[in-house]
């Protein structure tokens, strides 16, 4: 009998920000694939499940992929976490699900927490129709992404990191002056904040900021006026 890969969100911050069947379907699993096991092991120990964790990154997901595999395909069952929110998304994994799709393997998914998701209900901005980059380019690229997303229609959400967030701030002043930003820090998580206002008056608040934390930033789309 063929194993089942279940693709489980886990929380974003807070811990019980996961669901029943997320917590049941991490104790019936044969091993849990994570991105770093010392931060999925606070989830495991926070909720007393007690199975083995096996590192799965973006530098070593290509070489495990085989024997992960071979495993599901002689009865073994895994579940896929990333560290925060659903895995593949801006995450390591999807190359595992392609993989496994093209062997016959069930794939289950687990829904949950995600970030993008938590940050377009509370951003005030419109949903109906909007466009995920994840992280833009750190280099190369970058500013060729952001000239291609000035023509962009649609509300526009993207992740940055606390190194970087204040010079997408000093990115959005050149190339999104008029259209209204809403920056989540910390989702879900103790400090938790939103910034809203235009790219103007977004630098000009956070440069009296200490900023640490990760980031969610929705542009509205260009027909939202404040």
């Amino acid at each position: 009998m063929i194993g089942k890969l279940y693709i489980v969100s886990t929380p974003i911050g807070n811990l019980k920000d996961i669901t029943l069947r997320a917590i049941e379907t991490l104790n019936e699993v044969d091993f849990i694939l994570c991105e770093d096991t010392r931060v999925t092991s606070i989830l495991m120990k926070h909720y007393n499940i007690i199975k083995q964790l096996i590192s799965f990154n973006a530098v070593s997901e290509i070489k495990k992929i085989p024997a992960i595999i071979e495993r599901l395909k002689n009865g073994q069952s895994y579940a896929l976490v990333s560290d925060s929110g659903t895995p593949t998304i801006s995450d390591p994994g999807i190359r595992l699900v392609s993989e496994a799709i093209k062997h016959g393997i069930e794939i289950i998914s687990i829904p949950g927490a995600t970030a993008l998701i938590a940050a377009l209900t509370v951003g005030g901005l419109p949903t109906n129709a909007f466009i995920f980059e994840g992280f833009l380019p750190q280099k190369k690229g970058r500013q060729k992404k952001l000239k291609e997303l000035t023509s962009e229609e649609r509300t526009i959400v993207l992740y940055e990191s606390s190194y970087r967030i204040e010079k997408l701030i000093d990115e959005l002043v050149e190339y999104f002056p008029e259209r209204y930003v809403v920056v989540c820090r910390e989702l879900t998580k103790k400090f938790e904040e939103y910034w809203r206002g235009y790219p103007t008056m977004l630098k000009d608040s956070l440069s009296t900021k200490i900023i640490k934390g990760e980031f969610v930033v929705v542009i509205a789309c260009k027909s939202w006026k404040s």
